[in-house]
């Protein structure tokens, strides 16, 4: 069985107010709601060490991660740069 798509409300709800290019990356990231809530908790963390010593790179959740992280403005960052 295949996770099932989060939509953008539940998105909003975990992120908060995060720009509409965050939402739709994260939807078009196909992650389930276990790892939106994993790359959120590392985003708002306060570990000492980065989630990149403990994510598998290829995993939704440090993809997701990567975008929540990314800077404010419009896409251009490292994450759009490699997708």
């Amino acid at each position: 069985m295949s996770p099932i798509a989060i939509t953008s409300d539940e998105i909003r709800r975990l992120c908060g107010d995060i720009p509409d290019w965050k939402v739709a990356a994260i939807e078009a990231s196909g992650i389930d709601m276990s790892g939106l809530e994993e790359a959120v908790a590392w985003s708002t963390g306060d570990d000492e060490n980065p989630p990149r010593r403990h994510l598998p790179p290829e995993s939704a959740a440090a993809r997701v991660y990567e975008i929540l992280v990314a800077d404010e403005e419009e896409p251009g960052s490292e994450f759009d740069r490699r997708a």
